[in-house]
Formats: C-alpha cells, sequence, structure tokens
C-alpha cells in the first residue's frame, strides 16, 4: 500500500500538468493566431487597396511604341505599384466571355479601345491623392480617359479605419480574456495542492521558500506550453501559406520570429503572475477556510 499511494499521487500530479498544459497551449495558440492577424492588419489594408486601380483607355490606332513608352513612365513613377496593358481583342474576348455571346458579330466592328491597368500602392488610395492623379494621367496624348470606381476607394477608406478600431478593440478584449483563462487554470491547478501549501507553512517554511518551487514549476509550464503552441502555429503557417499569400506575409522572418516572441513572453509572464498570486492567496488563509 505503501508503494502504491506514492505512484498513485505520481499518476495525479501528471494528470494536472497535462491538463495545465494543455490549457495553456490552446490558449496561447490562438493568441498567436490573434498576434499575426495584428502585425498583418496594415499589409491586409494595403492588400485590399492595392487591388483597386485605375484603367487608362488609350486612342484608337495608338502606336506600340507609344504604349511602350507610356507604360514605362508609368512603372518608373513613384506611385504605381503595376501596370498591365490589354489590347483591344483581348478586352474583346473577354467580353465576349462574360456575356455570353459575339457581341462583334452583331455589331460588325470592335467598340472596344486598349487600355492600361494601373495599380497604385497603397499610400496613393486616397480621394485627393487620386483626383490629382487622375488630372496627371489625362495630361498624356495617349491617354483618352480614366476610369476608376470613385465609391468603392472611398467606402474601402472608410472600412478600414473602421476595421483597424475594431480590431484594437477586438484584439483588447480577447488579450483580457486569454488572461484570464489561464490565470483560472493555474489557480484551479494550485487550488488541489492547497493542503501542501499549509502543510509547509505550518512546519515553518517562509513565504518565499514555498512559493519558489510552484512558480518555477508553473513557469516552465508556461514555456513548454508556448512551445507547443508554436510549433502548432509554425505548422498551421507553412500548411496554409498559399491559400493567405497575399495577405499574410509570411517571407518576412521578423513578422513571425515577433510573434513566437509574443506567445513565449506572454505564456511565461502571465503564468508567473498567476501562480505568484494564487500561492500568496492560500498562504493567507487559516487550516478551516481551506475546506471552502
Amino acid at each position: 500500500m505503501k508503494k502504491k499511494q506514492p505512484a498513485r499521487l505520481k499518476r495525479r500530479l501528471f494528470k494536472s500538468y497535462l491538463t495545465t498544459t494543455i490549457s495553456i497551449t490552446l490558449v496561447l495558440f490562438l493568441l498567436g493566431v490573434l498576434s499575426l492577424l495584428v502585425l498583418n492588419a496594415g499589409r491586409l489594408s494595403e492588400y485590399v487597396r492595392e487591388h483597386v486601380g485605375f484603367t487608362l483607355m488609350l486612342q484608337d490606332n495608338i502606336r506600340d511604341v507609344d504604349i511602350l513608352r507610356l507604360q514605362k513612365t508609368l512603372n518608373a513613377s513613384k506611385y504605381v505599384k503595376s501596370t498591365e496593358y490589354v489590347d483591344k481583342d483581348e478586352a474583346a474576348a473577354q467580353l465576349t466571355k462574360d456575356l455570353g455571346e459575339d457581341f462583334i458579330g452583331f455589331l460588325g466592328f470592335n467598340p472596344l479601345l486598349s487600355s492600361i491597368e494601373v495599380r497604385l500602392h497603397a499610400a496613393y488610395m486616397h480621394q485627393d491623392t487620386i483626383a490629382i492623379l487622375e488630372q496627371n494621367f489625362l495630361t498624356n496624348q495617349e491617354v483618352k480617359e480614366v476610369y476608376y470606381q470613385r465609391d468603392l476607394v472611398q467606402i474601402i477608406n472608410e472600412n478600414v479605419k473602421k476595421i483597424s478600431f475594431f480590431l484594437l478593440v477586438f484584439s483588447a478584449l480577447l488579450l483580457f480574456i486569454f488572461s484570464t483563462l489561464i490565470n483560472n487554470t493555474i489557480r484551479i491547478s494550485i487550488y488541489s495542492q492547497r493542503f501542501i501549501i499549509n502543510t509547509m507553512k505550518l512546519v515553518g517554511a517562509t513565504r518565499s521558500f514555498i512559493r519558489r518551487p510552484f512558480v518555477l514549476r508553473s513557469t516552465v509550464l508556461g514555456l513548454l506550453s508556448a512551445m507547443i503552441a508554436n510549433l502548432a502555429l509554425l505548422i498551421l503557417v507553412v500548411s496554409y501559406k498559399e491559400e493567405f499569400k497575399g495577405i499574410f506575409d509570411f517571407q518576412q522572418l521578423e513578422t513571425i520570429g515577433l510573434t513566437f516572441g509574443v506567445v513565449i513572453s506572454f505564456g511565461v509572464t502571465i503564468t508567473w503572475i498567476s501562480t505568484h498570486l494564487s500561492v500568496n492567496k492560500f498562504l493567507r488563509l487559516r487550516f478551516n477556510e481551506l475546506f471552502y
């Protein structure tokens, strides 16, 4: 019986530590996902803005050399991210595909014009800047008309501000929830060992001596949970990098490194603080108060 009791106690402690580690790991994994989202929020905004651009409708019968010169001039501009030339025949073929019928055969000629699709850098996607750029584009003799979705640009700029504010509030709320979940997990773990704390106090152990092994153990569990959460996060990033290409920049190692650092720092810090506070609470209780 004497041998069975320590073995049973060890199994209980192992299950307790395992449950605590799994719980903290899940919370830290969600924190890592949130960190990736927050760190790439600016890139997401840029991704949306840079996919709304100008269509420069070119003059009819324009020479290829003039088109090439105009395109090179645009690409050399600091506000242009990329350009794409669309021949009038290509535009007609695409429109025929969209309409599902041959409108050229009906009209007897191709009424469409060749065009250049211009994508701007996100920093220039504002109403005032776009209005100036529109006038600059029209000064080129090769350009007949400039087309872009004015309402869509305004809606995107307004929604980006709203989403940024919402993301800030939502992140703060989730951070509070994550802290509470880990704190409760640690408190439950310490609660199961409250009688051990009281026994050590009765035999004359100092508070720092009693607190030290609990804080050290929880910190190690927090670090281990953070490492497991980072490993799961890395697997997620590698597995779905193609699906999130353009939204999340996984090529920037500093972003991934910063996310891992946030997870490890948060995991170690919150477990240390929670354990410190929980042990202090049970150190203040009398023996008869431990039953409630």
